[in-house]
């Protein structure tokens, strides 16, 4: 998917992927991030050195090393980073991929959640 040469054809297929892997997207970072802790993928976007990116987050590699195979992104890009869980402050272990260029998830309403 990732070398599909369509761009509009690729950003289809990673909408349609990316919303059947069960992500979401938030307002507030505290909800995503209590959300990729519950072990749901969390999809973060942010803005790095002027490129849209996304991080997309999860206690669960499982799920995350399912969703880069589906979208072509080799498992040893995928990184681990402890995180802080906001509701114990606990260092739990949590793994993201860093998306952007071919494989950045195009905007997807269906994807929001408070």
């Amino acid at each position: 998917m990732a070398t599909d040469p369509d761009p509009q054809r690729r950003a289809a297929r990673l909408r349609d992927v990316t919303f059947a892997s069960g992500a979401c997207e938030f307002r507030k970072r505290r909800a995503g991030m209590i959300h990729a802790m519950d072990g749901g993928l969390w999809l973060h976007r942010h803005v790095w050195l002027g490129r849209p990116m996304v991080h997309f987050v999860s206690t669960d590699r499982a799920r995350l090393l399912e969703y880069g195979e589906a979208v072509g992104i080799p498992a040893g890009r995928l990184q681990y980073k402890p995180l802080r869980d906001p509701r114990t402050d606990e260092r739990r272990a949590a793994w993201h991929w860093d998306l952007g260029g071919p494989v950045y998830p195009p905007m997807d309403e269906r994807l929001l959640s408070d």
